[in-house]
C-alpha cells in the first residue's frame, strides 16, 4: 500500500484519516518487514546472521507496536477492537461472543490475578 494511495480523493479527506492512513501504511510496512527477517532468521545456516536478523525482526515489531498504540489513541473504533481482542484468554473466534454487559472480555491478565470477574467492588464504579 503506496502512502500516496487513496480511494477517494485525499483533498477531500479531513486530516484526521489522512493520519490515520500514514500510520496504517506505516504499519503494514513494518509489519512486512518484520514478516522477512523472520523468514530470512528461521533459513539462517550461520548463527550470528540469525541473531542479528531475529534483532532486527524485534525492532520492527517495536516500531508496530508504537503505531498500534498511536491508532489506539487516535482513532477510536480501532482502540475499541483492541480492548475488546487483545489479551483476553478465550479462544480469537469466540471473545466477541464473551463479551458482557459493559463490552468488556475477559481478560488473560484477570484470570491471571486469580479476578472473578464480577466487578469492582469499590463504591461508584
Amino acid at each position: 500500500m503506496a502512502l500516496e494511495y487513496f480511494h477517494e480523493p485525499r483533498e477531500q479527506l479531513p486530516a484526521s484519516v489522512v493520519e490515520q492512513h500514514r500510520a496504517f501504511a506505516s504499519l503494514i510496512e513494518e509489519l512486512e518487514a518484520a514478516n522477512w527477517y523472520n523468514e530470512r532468521a528461521a533459513m539462517s545456516g550461520d548463527e550470528e546472521l540469525r541473531l542479528i536478523l531475529e534483532h532486527n525482526r524485534n525492532e520492527e515489531l517495536e516500531h508496530a507496536s508504537m503505531l498500534m498504540e498511536w491508532l489506539r489513541r487516535n482513532f477510536p473504533e480501532f482502540a475499541t477492537q483492541m480492548q475488546n481482542y487483545l489479551f483476553t484468554s478465550a479462544p480469537v473466534t469466540q471473545v466477541e461472543e464473551g463479551q458482557n454487559e459493559g463490552g468488556e472480555s475477559q481478560s488473560a491478565t484477570d484470570n491471571a490475578a486469580g479476578s472473578l470477574n464480577i466487578g469492582s467492588m469499590k463504591k461508584g464504579e
